[in-house]
């Protein structure tokens, strides 16, 4: 058990770290408003593939589920997009699963801090979901192997917690009022085993990173499933950012990487812009125009995906900030 605890010890550090990150982040994050609205829309275009392996969630308001709450908190909303691959398992579990285990270990009643005890409990929900689907997997004949990507983000009143495995992104838009301009606010960080950091862990795991993937084959450091690459390195321990929102915040942008290999995030976010901004959208029957709006943006933008040659899935989740 020397093994285990040596184990434990470095996923700790890796949290610990997770934990100075944020304090680069809040320096980002500035401001107060009253409580903001959150919704969500979502496009995907299986691509060139044959099969859609990417999986969403859109809750815009899980507060009744998450009850008895700290007397702090009057919101919660969770987005999420998980891009699968090797089948659509992972994804699927994930997309089923997350969200009830994080409900569950929600903070109920008072608690002394809310973001470290949200924080927490985004840990033990991403540990206890990759135990699930693993134990699943492995009881299979043959094992599955599929695994997937998740980014989450859980908005508590009008901060952001988002948590991260995986090249999937999240990305805030938000309005510079010197500039005129939207700026794109990247709010995870992607997990690929050319990174320093993450191919020295599936090094010392006794893993290795050819050609940018890890042994050669995976091309996520982090995920969900994917038993096999589990002893190599590869970990579910979530990076976890936290904004808060302000009164110059647009949308939240959770895209798969079948997104932002044709785009940036810049681009990505100024040709959202550019739709909401459109004086062409025709509006539909009983539709409101701002929904009209957003789920227009989603469908031109992974139209434009795939146009631009991504040969991937597309997910594209834009959440609506309403102020």
């Amino acid at each position: 058990s020397q093994e285990k605890g040596q184990k434990r010890k470095s996923l700790e550090e890796e949290e610990e770290k997770n934990g100075r990150e944020e304090l680069v982040e809040k320096k980002v994050c500035k401001g107060s408003v009253g409580i903001l609205g959150l919704k969500g829309y979502v496009a995907e275009r299986k691509g060139e593939r044959e099969d859609m392996q990417d999986a969403h969630v859109i809750l815009n308001d899980i507060t009744e589920e998450c009850q008895p709450l700290p007397s702090q908190i009057t919101r919660v909303s969770y987005f999420a997009v998980f891009d699968g691959h090797g089948g659509v398992r992972a994804s699927k579990f994930a997309a089923q699963n997350l969200h009830q285990n994080l409900i569950k270990k929600f903070p109920k009643g008072e608690v002394v801090s809310v973001e470290k005890t949200v924080k927490r409990c985004l840990l033990d929900t991403f540990k206890h979901t990759d135990e699930e689907f693993l134990k699943q997997a492995s009881s299979q004949k043959p094992a599955w192997k599929d695994g997937s990507t998740a980014t989450c983000v859980l908005a508590v009143d009008n901060i952001l917690y988002i948590a991260n495995l995986g090249d999937s992104r999240a990305i805030l838009c938000r309005y510079n009022e010197e500039s005129q301009k939207h700026t794109a606010l990247s709010l995870s960080k992607e997990h690929n085993p050319t990174q320093y950091e993450e191919r020295m862990r599936i090094q010392k795991a006794g893993g290795n990173v050819r050609d940018g993937r890890v042994l050669g084959v995976l091309e996520v450091s982090r995920s969900i499933g994917d038993g096999q690459y589990k002893r190599c390195g590869v970990i579910s321990v979530p990076d976890i950012k936290r904004c808060q929102l302000t009164h110059n915040d647009r949308f939240i942008l959770i895209a798969c990487d079948g997104l932002f290999k044709v785009f940036t995030p810049e681009e990505a976010v100024n040709f959202i812009v550019s739709c909401l901004e459109d004086k062409n959208i025709q509006m539909r029957e009983g539709k409101l125009e701002a929904d009209a709006r957003f789920e227009a943006a989603c469908n031109r933008l992974a139209n434009k995906a795939v146009q631009r040659g991504s040969a991937d899935n597309v997910t594209v989740m834009v959440v609506r900030i309403e102020h």
